[in-house]
């Protein structure tokens, strides 16, 4: 591998995540982009313009660029109307890799169904194999939707089935991710590979508790429980704010030291309502201990999860769960839903606690009667658990893949 073409229509990589469509798969781009330049390969990232002031192209790290492709105007587009401007992406695609000389890029990685639309032209225009990280189904998201939240429309559904059926190399992120594209998509078991994501393990280190408190103006005897992620009804943070409300019913004189820290911003179904959880605080009477930030960048949000005694994770879905691995590799136990990846990503009574459900009753529970009894025991297990996971064995698992997937892509080309 010399040069590999990363695909990512809907979100840049530059772009901080926690809000609008930026989150995980920000990170695992930027994560593996990086490690596989130091490797010796050079990463090429295309992602839509948003606006007119960005350069045609931005240096990310040493050996990884990304292209900034103009298709349709420049300002945020809800993903549900970037289907319509595939084809003025895939002509941008198409017209950077023709100014080279045939054979520039090695392989493909396409991430999420839009690329995979992009990457399954070029990949036949250009004859290199297509690797395909679908991050989200449509058809496993749809079979566990949040209440009020808006099922993925039948486009998306053909479009993953398409993409699925042409991709050289399928990356899940666990055996369940495998399973789903198998069952649900009739993927063909020998081109699933099973690539877990990973932790910055040089950033998420277990810290100074007291210091990250101050930090954050939060008392050095408060009872931090954190959410840190996209507020939008698939990620379920008021669940952990009705759990919270339970909580202060079953012990009132929890009140003066409870803190329920929300970390995000707006994404998704959540846009259409983005007071949507100070209004359920206040209706919740519970206004008086929870407290709302921003995305934090990387730094910032290790002390987040620093400060916290533990994170939740709530979410409908999620196929795989990097605020878990993040929270854990900072000595932080995790309460998280026993859905998607969540339970690999969370050892069960080990470093976390799983929960089946999403009543609040029942996450009050599990926080106050088993997690935080039990949070020094699930912290000193939770380190041990993440270092399990490095962005190092992605990226050369990955790599391994894209050498795999192109000498089938040969095989097949020259049978």
């Amino acid at each position: 591998m010399k040069r590999v073409a990363v695909l990512s229509v809907h979100t840049s990589p530059l772009e901080q995540p926690g809000t609008g469509d930026a989150g995980g798969m920000n990170v695992y781009i930027v994560q593996t982009a990086t490690r596989m330049a130091q490797r010796g390969v050079e990463v090429e990232i295309f992602t839509r313009a948003t606006s007119s002031e960005l350069p045609p192209v931005a240096e990310l790290a040493p050996g990884v660029r990304v292209r900034h492709v103009a298709a349709g105007p420049f300002e945020g587009l809800g993903k549900e109307e970037l289907p319509g401007q595939l084809c003025a992406f895939t002509a941008g695609v198409l017209r950077a890799e023709a100014r080279h000389e045939p054979g520039y890029y090695d392989a493909i990685h396409s991430h999420y169904w839009l690329s995979g639309q992009v990457g399954w032209l070029a990949r036949e225009r250009w004859g290199v194999p297509l690797v395909y990280t679908a991050h989200t189904l449509a058809k496993v998201k749809n079979l566990a939707l949040a209440e009020g939240d808006t099922p993925e429309p039948r486009m998306r559904v053909i479009g993953e089935e398409q993409v699925v059926a042409e991709s050289d190399r399928l990356v899940a992120n666990t055996d369940i991710e495998a399973s789903e594209l198998i069952k649900l998509y009739d993927a063909e078991p020998s081109k699933v590979a099973v690539v877990p994501p990973g932790v910055d393990l040089d950033r998420f280190t277990p810290g100074d508790q007291c210091a990250a408190r101050k930090s954050f103006g939060l008392p050095q005897d408060a009872i931090v429980l954190a959410f840190v992620g996209r507020i939008q009804p698939l990620k379920a943070p008021d669940v952990l704010l009705r759990a919270a409300a339970e909580m202060l019913v079953r012990d009132p004189g929890l009140r003066s030291r409870l803190v329920v820290l929300i970390v995000g911003g707006p994404s998704g179904s959540g846009t259409e309502r983005p007071k949507a959880l100070e209004e359920l605080a206040a209706q919740l009477q519970i206004t008086d201990v929870v407290r709302f930030l921003p995305p934090q960048p990387g730094p910032r949000l290790a002390e987040v999860y620093r400060a916290a005694d533990l994170v939740a994770v709530p979410s409908y879905n999620e196929s795989f769960g990097l605020v878990a691995l993040e929270a854990q590799a900072c000595g932080t136990p995790v309460v998280a839903a026993a859905v998607g990846g969540l339970p690999v990503a969370v050892n069960d009574g080990v470093s976390g606690v799983l929960v089946h459900g999403h009543e609040p009753g029942e996450w009050a529970s599990a926080i106050s009667g088993t997690a935080l009894p039990q949070r020094e025991h699930l912290a000193s297990n939770a380190v041990g658990h993440a270092r399990r996971f490095s962005w190092d064995r992605t990226t050369d698992a990955l790599l391994a893949g894209y050498q795999e997937a192109g000498e089938v892509f040969r095989r097949e080309v020259f049978a």
